[in-house]
Parts: C-alpha cells; sequence; structure tokens
C-alpha cells in the first residue's frame, strides 16, 4: 500500500516552477508577503487605539493623564525581556509558523480584554489587556521578520522589511483616521463608557484578520518548507545560545542607545524581537514619567524632556562614528570597499580550505575590519579572485 504523505509530496515536487503555485515562483512569493504585510497590520492599529480616542479615554473612563499614558507603558514593561525571549523560543522551541500564530492569539486575547475592561468600566481590566497584548505585540515582529528571511533573499530584503514595515505602521494611521468615526457610529446606540468599550471591540476586528492572515502564511511557509527542501538548509545552521549575548559589539549596544532615546520622543508624544527589547525597557519607564511631567509641569516641560532626548540621540550618533574610525571599523567604508573587503576574504577563506593553509595574518586582522580590508589589498597575489571561487 503506496504511502499518502509520499505521493502528496511527490505530487508538490511535480509543480513546475514557472506556475504560480510554486513557492519559488514571485507570484506566489508576492501573495506570501501579502499576508506578512497583515500580520502586524491589526497589532499596530489596536495598539494606537488609545491616542486615537484621548479625549474619550478621558471623558467616558475618566483617565487623567498619568493613567492614560500607562495604557502605552504598560505595554513595553513585558518587551524589556520577552521581546528576546519570544525571538529565543521561536529558533529553538516553536518555530516561525507555530510562534506566528501564539504570539497573534495573544495579542487578539489582550485586545478583547482590553476592550472589555473599557466596556466594564474597570482600569485594572484594561490595564491587564494591555499588559497581554504587549506580550505578543513585539515578540509577532520578531517572527515576522523570521517569515521575511525565509521567503526573501539577497536585494529584496531591504526592499521587503521596508514594506512590511510602512504597511504595519500604516495600520496605526488607518487607526487615526476611522476611530473618531466609528466612535461616532457607535455613540448612536451606545452611551457613556459602553461605547468606547464597543468601539474598541470592533478595532480588535483587525487583530482577528492577522490572526487569519497567520494561519494561511503558516499553511503556505509549511508547503514551501517541503516543497524547496528548506529542511537541510536550517539543520547546518549553528543554534544560538544565551552566551553569545556577552560577544554582542559596542556598536550594537550604541544603536540600542540611539534606538531608546529616538522612541522616547515619538512614542509618549502619541500616548499623550535584541535592539528592540533594551528601546522597550525605555518606554516602559518613561512614559509614567512623561504623564508625570505634564500633570505637574504642563506640556511645554514635557517637550523640553523630548529635546533632551533627541540630543541623547545624536551624541550616541556622534560616539559611533568615533568609536568606530578609532578601532578602524568598516561602517565609513564606501560600498565598494565592502563589497571587495567581502570577496577577499571569501577568497582567502576557499584558500585555507583546500590548501590547509595556516592562519593567516588576514585572520587576526579581521575580515570585518579596515585593518583586514588593507591586508588583503597589499598581500593579495592575483588582481582580483575568480569568481567561481568568490560563490563556492
Amino acid at each position: 500500500m503506496e504511502n499518502p504523505e509520499v505521493n502528496g509530496s511527490s505530487s508538490l515536487n511535480a509543480i513546475p516552477t514557472t506556475s504560480w503555485c510554486h513557492p519559488a515562483n514571485k507570484v506566489h512569493r508576492f501573495i506570501a508577503l501579502i499576508f506578512m504585510c497583515f500580520l502586524c497590520f491589526g497589532s499596530y492599529f489596536c495598539y494606537d487605539t488609545p491616542g486615537a480616542l484621548a479625549d474619550n479615554f478621558k471623558d467616558d473612563v475618566h483617565l487623567n493623564t498619568s493613567q492614560f499614558a500607562l495604557l502605552y507603558s504598560i505595554y513595553s514593561w513585558p518587551n524589556v525581556i520577552l521581546c528576546f525571549i519570544g525571538g529565543y523560543l521561536i529558533d529553538r522551541y516553536f518555530g516561525v509558523r507555530l510562534g506566528t500564530i501564539i504570539y497573534m492569539a495573544i495579542v487578539f486575547i489582550g485586545a478583547v480584554i482590553f476592550a472589555f475592561g473599557a466596556y466594564k468600566n474597570a482600569f485594572w481590566l484594561m490595564i491587564l489587556g494591555r499588559f497581554i497584548f504587549g506580550i505578543g505585540g513585539e515578540s509577532l515582529q520578531v517572527a515576522v521578520n523570521n517569515y521575511v528571511v525565509l521567503w526573501f533573499k539577497g536585494k529584496e530584503l531591504n526592499m521587503v522589511f521596508g514594506l512590511q514595515l510602512s504597511f504595519s505602521r500604516f495600520g496605526s494611521t488607518v487607526n487615526f483616521w476611522v476611530m473618531e468615526p466609528v466612535y461616532r457610529w457607535v455613540a448612536i446606540y451606545y452611551g457613556g463608557y459602553e461605547r468606547l468599550g464597543v468601539t474598541l471591540f470592533i478595532a480588535s476586528l483587525t487583530c482577528l484578520m492577522s490572526l487569519i492572515c497567520g494561519l494561511f502564511l503558516g499553511w503556505m511557509d509549511h508547503r514551501a518548507e517541503h516543497m524547496l527542501a528548506r529542511q537541510d538548509e536550517q539543520a547546518n545552521d549553528e543554534p544560538f545560545h544565551l552566551k553569545d549575548i556577552l560577544h554582542f559589539k559596542s556598536i550594537f549596544w550604541m544603536v540600542s542607545v540611539i534606538c531608546v532615546a529616538y522612541y522616547l520622543a515619538i512614542f509618549p508624544f502619541i500616548a499623550l524581537g535584541k535592539c528592540q527589547a533594551v528601546q522597550n525597557m525605555g518606554l516602559a519607564t518613561v512614559i509614567i514619567l512623561a504623564g508625570f511631567i505634564v500633570d505637574k509641569y504642563g506640556y511645554l516641560m514635557l517637550e523640553m524632556f523630548f529635546l533632551a532626548c533627541l540630543f541623547v540621540s545624536l551624541i550616541a550618533a556622534v560616539l559611533i562614528y568615533i568609536m568606530d574610525s578609532a578601532n578602524n571599523g568598516i561602517l565609513n567604508l564606501s560600498p565598494s570597499m565592502r563589497d571587495s573587503m567581502k570577496e577577499y576574504a571569501n577568497y582567502f577563506k576557499h584558500l585555507q580550505k583546500i590548501d590547509s593553509h595556516p592562519s593567516s595574518p588576514l585572520l587576526h586582522a579581521g575580515f570585518e575590519s579596515r585593518g583586514g580590508l588593507d591586508w588583503i589589498q597589499t598581500h593579495r597575489t592575483s588582481p582580483h579572485p575568480p569568481r567561481s571561487l568568490l560563490n563556492s
């Protein structure tokens, strides 16, 4: 008796690559990209519902500025560490498909609890909903990034990352466009805090839509994994270990400072995953402080505080330039010099592989440094390494 699983796999492999049903086809990948864009649309949409209905929150459930700011701050608290842990769980246990569905389900549950808290005028329940919403929100973005890397390669990555993030942010923009008209329509049938709760229930439907997109994308990825034999490639990947954090470069931490300082000025203004976790730690603490500043000193002092945060970001950017220059780093190299460095690094790696070449000065200089590039340009034995070696 024939194995139906084998027969199914054979029928999938029989699909020509020119067919839009094949995962390698551009049309098929474009459909997958559409689902990826919608994965985070719901979470970004619901994230900014308090900002879009700020006056209604204060009037219907009687929140002061500090309490209102807490709705944003409590979202960031779990992501101080869970954004990193969420990515670790995807790599080691869940996998990208199951991880995406789990995190999207958490986001949807959090949005529903938040709406129910507003419907019952229970501030503690609203806070609980936003906390649960935050547990899945940023980890979901990590999962989506994994999907992008699986489906797109090379020059496509920058465009796809930008498109996916732009579409997600567009969810926030749409929220500010539509929530007030939806609120006014709901107000025809409901009054007081109940109209706010019903409005938030309607907003949570966008998270349900994103969850459905996650299910469809998971099915497409499962199918593509078998047809493209991704299991063999992933089996050769070195697993991530927690101790690897100790080897992160100082440049990474400076970029984290820039992200924190930048978002401290942006997200508190709206309110009144490795880098993202540090960023969320700043958001979790300073949004509360922003609400206190408004209540105590007014909006002028808040703007002065935002300017100070931006100044910290500027100083961090200058320090990155100084540190990179002092250590002969690659950040200030031209694109052509970076490409040349990578090509000759691959060339010397190939020589060491086939000739058992002893450890060369190139390794001591560092492939990813200006010193490594200088050594390559000085000691190379041919005007240009053969393309066959570079691609091997």
